[in-house]
C-alpha cells in the first residue's frame, strides 16, 4: 500500500466531497450553459480519476530528479505522505474557506492532530490561493507532462491544487471567473490522468477528456 495508496485516497476524497457545490455555481446566460456542460465534464472526470487510481498496480512512487515545487520553507517532514485512512478522514471531514481565502480543515479536533497540522501547512503555504497562482501551477505540471511520473510529493500538490479549485469555484463572484476555475480544474484532472497513465495507457495516451479539456490543452 504505502505512498501510492495515500495519494489514491486523496483523489477519492477530492472527488466525492464537493461535486454537488461545483454544479451549483452556474451563471444565468450563455456562460451558464457553457458552465453546466463543463460541470458535467468535471463530474465525469472526477469519477474517472477515482476509477484509474484504484486500478491494481497504479502508483506514483517514482521520483524525478528535480521537483517543480519549492518545499524548503516548510520543512522536509511535510514530504512524507500520510497513511491513506488518515488523509481520507481529513479530506472527507470537509474544508472551509476563510475571509482571507485560505482553506482550513473544518473539524477542529482533526485539524489539531499532526496529520491535520501538516495538511493545513500544505494548504496555506504550498497550494495556490488565487486563480493566477492556480493557472501558473497548472502550467508547471503541463511542462512536466512528457517527463517521468511525478514524485508522490508533486502528485500530492497536483491533487490538492485541484481540490482547492473545487472549493474556490462556487464563491467566485463573476461567471467568467467561475468558468476559469472550472477550466483549471478540468486541466488539472487531465494532468492527473496523464501522470497515472505513464507506462500503462496504450501509446502513452490517457482516456478521452472531452472538448472542454482538449480545446484548452497546449499539447496536441
Amino acid at each position: 500500500m504505502g505512498n501510492g495508496w495515500s495519494l489514491q485516497w486523496k483523489v477519492g476524497a477530492l472527488v466525492c466531497g464537493r461535486r454537488t457545490e461545483v454544479q451549483r455555481a452556474a451563471g444565468e446566460n450563455k456562460t451558464q450553459r457553457t458552465w453546466w456542460a463543463t460541470a458535467g465534464t468535471m463530474q465525469f472526470l472526477a469519477w474517472l480519476m477515482v476509477a484509474i487510481c484504484f486500478l491494481p498496480g497504479v502508483t506514483t512512487t517514482q521520483h524525478r530528479a528535480g521537483q517543480p515545487m519549492d518545499s524548503t520553507n516548510v520543512g522536509d517532514g511535510l514530504q512524507e505522505p500520510e497513511a491513506p485512512e488518515v488523509m481520507f478522514e481529513l479530506l472527507w471531514s470537509g474544508l472551509e474557506l476563510d475571509i482571507m481565502g485560505q482553506l482550513h480543515i473544518q473539524d477542529e479536533e482533526l485539524a489539531s492532530t499532526r496529520p491535520g497540522r501538516r495538511l493545513s501547512l500544505l494548504l496555506q503555504h504550498l497550494v495556490p490561493s488565487d486563480l493566477e497562482g492556480a493557472e501558473q501551477r497548472l502550467q508547471q505540471f503541463q511542462d512536466l507532462r512528457k517527463g517521468p511520473p511525478l514524485s508522490p510529493w508533486d502528485f500530492e500538490h497536483l491533487l490538492l491544487t485541484g481540490l482547492s479549485c473545487v472549493y474556490r469555484l462556487p464563491v467566485a463572484s463573476e461567471a467568467q471567473e467561475r468558468g476559469r476555475w472550472a477550466q483549471v480544474f478540468v486541466l488539472l484532472a487531465q494532468e492527473t490522468l496523464w501522470d497515472l497513465c505513464k507506462g500503462f495507457c496504450p501509446q502513452g495516451q490517457p482516456p478521452s477528456l472531452g472538448p472542454s479539456a482538449s480545446t484548452l490543452d497546449p499539447f496536441p
